[in-house]
Parts: C-alpha cells; structure tokens; sequence
C-alpha cells in the first residue's frame, strides 16, 4: 500500500515535462541535481534554528531592548475570582453587557467591576513589550542576512538579468552548492516559524500568517522537487528584500522612536508595493507562467506552482491594502502611536491609567506605540 503511494507520489508526470523522466536528473559527470531527500535536513535545521533563536533573544535581543530603553509597562492584576475565572476561560474573554450584568450577580462584583476584572485580565495574557521586540529583533537579524546572502547567490547569475534563462536547459541544470544552501536555510526558517507560531505574538492576521507559511513551504518544496530552483532563489530574494524594513520598523516602534519607525515603515511600504504588486506579478509571474511554454506543454507541476504563486500573490494584495491605509495615516499625521495593530493588545482604558499612574509608572517616559504587523515572512 505505501510502495502504491509512493509511486503515485513520485510518478514523472506530476513533477517533470513530457520526455523527461528521475533518471534525466540523476548526478554524472561532475553535475549535481536537485533531489527531495536534499530536504530531510531542513527539519532538524529548523530546530537548531529554535536554540540558536532562543540564544539570540536572551544574549543579544534582551541587551539591545536595555540599550534602546525598552521597559515593561505595569499592569494591574486581576484579582482572584473564581466565577469570573471559569466563564473568562471557558466562554469568552470579551463578554457582552448581558453577560457582564449575569457575572455581576453570580460573583457579588458590581458590573464596573467585573467589566475592570476582565480588562485586567486580559492585560495579563498580552505578549510583554520585551517578547514582541526580540521576536521582532530575531528576525530583522535574518531577513537581513537572507537578503544579503541571496543576492550574492544570484547577482552574478544571467537569469537575474535575462528571465528567460531562468528556463534555458530545462529541467536538466544542475544544483549549484550556493543553490542548495540559500533554499536549505529559507526552508529550516520557514518550518521554524511554522513551529513557533503558537508561542509566538498572535495577532489580527494569524490565520493568514499560517496559510503563508505553509505556502511558502510547499512552494520552496515543490520548485526544488521540480528543479524550479532558478526561479525560486529569485522570489525569496524577492520577499526578502521588505521583511528586515519591517522588522526594523517595529524594533524602534517598541523602543519608543516613533518618527523613525514611521521613516521607516513608509519605506517599507513602498519597497513592499514595488516588489510584491509590480515585480512579483509582471516580472517572476509572468516568467513561471508564460516563458516555460514555449519549451515544453504545461503539465501538473507547472499548474500547481503557479497556482500556489497565485496564494501567495493574494496575501500580498491583502497585507498591502493594510500597509497602504497605515502609510497615509503616517504621511497626513493622523496615525496615533505608531503601527497600530496591536493596540487591542497593548490598551489600557484610561481608568486603569489612571488607577496605575497612582501606584507607579506606566511606561519608560516614551509612548507606549502600536505594532501592526502584515506580511510575508
């Protein structure tokens, strides 16, 4: 039975042109190719990547937040309650003015107080300032080294100034040892954070950050089962390009540099526009679906990476139209407190602001700015 799907799996016609069979790619005479088992290495990788992250977050991300004068605003405790306890876990934690007036009298609390309990308690659960800049620092730290890393592998290459010799040869070209590292390392990232998403900050886009991570780990896949690698160096290079702006963005966002971190993030939007709405989609688009027909009949792989470039291209277009109403609100001032799509997250009502300034300081003297990440990763 496994032999049967393993058969299926891996039958020519769903990942090769016509006329061209495994034993076409097979390494001779000093030219090395693309091979699935190339990849089993990505998953331990990935873990690696967990330990090295967590090093960095603790021995340098933790520093660099006590240099740039990250502190942790103080927040209020939600006093012990049992009632209110069971429905806040079980149930919902924004309960609606009938549910707070039931709470009201199972618990013996006014309704200002439960409404203050529950305030609090979801204070508590919000991912500290700390958390949210060294996962922003973390990966600053490797988009950057991505982008500087890809563009040396393909800077030299004629396909990055010729698309059309993104397919000369094909699919007979061989794997360069430059190739085969920069796809190695983008894959590890990827399952990296694929694995990390349940710890990490949640925020308003998390349903859209799992469908691009997983989408991009069967595209990075499959164009490297395919040996699409020529056009796939050329779209991480691509998405590499914005992501490290961003990150920055909200590294001095947490800091408290909000004119800088508006600098910045404005361009990153126009970075972000450029090369995920104009060069993605009429330049490499246009490249993996028009150029590899004049070579050979389109067959199942070439349907199934474009279509998974078609998902991707979608997240683009949604997080832009984001990005674009964030950078007009920072070029015409009206944007309050910088990126602003955690301030669910992040907001205390001014009663508690008040309630605490009594009992300490809020914050370290900065304001205490919004983060609104979408994206690519």
């Amino acid at each position: 039975m496994f032999q049967t799907l393993y058969s299926y799996f891996w039958w020519e016609r769903l990942w090769l042109p016509e006329n061209v069979t495994w034993a076409d790619l097979e390494d001779r005479d000093g030219r090395v190719y693309a091979k699935a088992s190339d990849l089993y290495i990505t998953l331990p990788l990935a873990f690696l990547f967990l330990v090295v992250r967590h090093l960095f977050e603790t021995y340098v991300a933790t520093p660099l937040a006590g240099l740039l004068n990250v502190k942790e605003k103080i927040r209020l405790k939600a006093t012990p309650n049992a009632v209110l306890e069971k429905f806040y876990a079980a149930t919902t934690k924004h309960p609606k003015q009938a549910d707070v007036e039931m709470l009201s009298k199972k618990s013996g609390c006014t309704v200002r107080q439960v409404e203050r309990w529950f305030r609090r308690r979801r204070n508590q659960d919000r991912p500290s300032l700390l958390k949210k800049f060294r996962e922003a620092s973390w990966r600053f730290t490797f988009y950057l080294i991505a982008f500087i890393a890809g563009m040396a592998v393909i800077v030299d290459k004629p396909w990055f100034y010729d698309l059309r010799e993104v397919w000369k040869g094909y699919p007979i070209q061989s794997m360069l040892p430059s190739q085969y590292w920069y796809y190695t390392i983008e894959l590890s990232f990827y399952w990296s954070l694929l694995f990390s998403i349940a710890s990490d900050v949640k925020r308003k886009d998390f349903k859209e950050q799992i469908i691009h991570h997983v989408a991009t780990i069967i595209l990075i896949s499959f164009s490297w089962f395919a040996n699409y690698i020529r056009a796939g160096t050329l779209i991480m290079a691509l998405h590499d390009s914005s992501d490290y702006l961003l990150e920055s963005a909200k590294m001095f966002n947490y800091a408290g540099w909000r004119n800088t971190c508006n600098n910045i993030f404005i361009v990153f939007a126009a970075v972000f526009i450029v090369t995920r709405l104009v060069i993605l989609p009429f330049w490499i688009m246009h490249c993996t679906l028009v150029y590899p027909l004049d070579l050979y009949p389109a067959f199942f792989g070439y349907y199934f990476f474009n279509v998974m470039m078609v998902v991707l291209q979608s997240l683009h277009i949604f997080w832009a139209y984001l990005i674009i109403r964030m950078a007009q609100k920072f070029i015409t001032g009206k944007a309050r407190g910088g990126l602003g799509s955690d301030r669910e997250e992040t907001d205390n009502s001014e009663e508690e602001e008040e309630e605490a300034a009594k009992n300490g300081p809020l914050s370290n003297g900065h304001p205490i700015l919004n983060n609104n990440h979408r994206k690519t990763d």
